[in-house]
């Protein structure tokens, strides 16, 4: 909204600049004038064209640059020693944008066909030629605009160069501390996930080997531990390779479902729409989404049953999880980190989340992901 906005502004300052311009070449050229034959008529449609033409001084530099100085030479030809005053403002425009060679040749060619305009007007008097050239285009403010556009050319990259220093001493700052982040994570989690694993292994092994029955339980737990060291594994190398390591996606939805059902519960996925790619940030969304919303189902919900249901929509991508658990329309939920982070990641891409209880009984959670933004 503020890009667009400020966009309207520029507009309309260069139009607001355009439009004096164009009416002081026209009152100038006005001045003295008695007549309105045609030669009059097109000699002011030119100096009306010519400062008209700097409202598209931004977009179209050199484009203007050269409609003013053809309508500059017009309506000299036509009689009017009106300076060129919008020529002036397309060589400031022309040079700051970066065209500097493109504006001195288009001026040598411009002081060249201004003085063949005079010397037509005044065939035998090579001075007076020189000299009504010279009102219509002087040096010194022609040499002024074109050192006006270089000057803040220059402060721009400057600027820029700045910014761009101040970005990559963040982009650093930030590199420290993901490799900070992935230190603490691997000194901290490693040990004990791999404790965990280990045991659950060692307990079904064991279990296995007196001929017992596995419990569910020691199983979930068995794959919760592998299923944790992959997801630490793939988020410590994704926190060390700049956050470029491929992760989990859309394509692994299903593997939840199915640890879902591993636990007892009664999942269900279902994708609606053609199926095509999405950008790496909506699939991983959609992916820890699906994640948080059943392992809050497993833990929390006391839940039989739970859909995924997955939307591939024209501009958006949404996925909504519902269960038949405890929740109910007049118990408020209680916001946690598992929810709380899942509105950060929609938030982050643009995106709108809905976590509420539902009229019959359970709890909904709806993400719409905008695509074309995410891209």
């Amino acid at each position: 909204m503020g890009t667009g906005r400020s966009g309207v502004r520029v507009a309309v300052i260069d139009w607001a600049i355009a439009v004096c311009v164009a009416a002081t070449l026209l009152i100038t050229g006005m001045a003295g004038r008695d007549s309105a034959t045609d030669l009059d008529l097109l000699g002011y449609a030119l100096l009306a064209a010519g400062g008209l033409a700097l409202a598209a001084r931004r977009r179209a530099p050199v484009v203007v640059l050269t409609v003013t100085g053809l309508c500059a030479a017009g309506y000299q030809a036509a009689g009017f020693d009106v300076p060129a005053v919008a020529y002036l403002f397309a060589v400031y425009a022309a040079v700051r944008a970066g065209h500097r060679v493109v504006t001195v040749a288009a001026s040598a060619i411009m002081l060249v066909a201004l003085l063949l305009v005079a010397l037509a007007a005044s065939p035998y008097d090579l001075g007076e030629a020189f000299a009504r050239a010279r009102s219509a285009l002087e040096l010194a403010w022609l040499v002024a605009a074109g050192a006006a556009g270089e000057a803040l050319r220059q402060a721009e990259q400057r600027a820029e160069q700045a910014e761009r220093t101040r970005e990559e001493a963040a982009r650093r700052r930030a590199d420290e501390e993901r490799l900070h982040i992935a230190r603490e994570l691997h000194d901290s989690l490693t040990h004990q996930i791999s404790v965990i694993k280990v045991q659950a292994e060692v307990a079904v092994h064991m279990a296995r080997k007196r001929g017992e029955q596995v419990p569910e339980a020691l199983l979930a737990i068995r794959e919760a531990g592998r299923e944790a060291a992959r997801e630490l594994r793939a988020t410590l190398e994704a926190l060390r390779d700049d956050g470029t390591a491929p992760s989990h996606g859309i394509d692994r939805v299903p593997e939840l479902v199915e640890r879902a059902r591993a636990i007892g519960l009664d999942a269900k996925l279902t994708i609606e729409g053609r199926r095509r790619d999405v950008p790496a940030t909506v699939s991983r969304t959609v992916y820890r989404i699906v994640q948080e919303a059943l392992t809050n189902i497993a833990r929390h919900a006391a839940a039989t049953t739970a859909s995924v249901r997955i939307d591939y929509r024209p501009d958006a991508l949404v996925v909504r999880i519902d269960d038949d658990g405890k929740a109910t329309p007049d118990t408020a939920p209680t916001p946690g980190v598992g929810l709380l982070g899942m509105r950060e990641r929609v938030t982050a891409i643009g995106g709108r989340l809905r976590a509420e209880p539902r009229d019959g009984g359970g709890f909904t959670v709806q993400a719409e992901l905008p695509v074309d933004q995410a891209a």
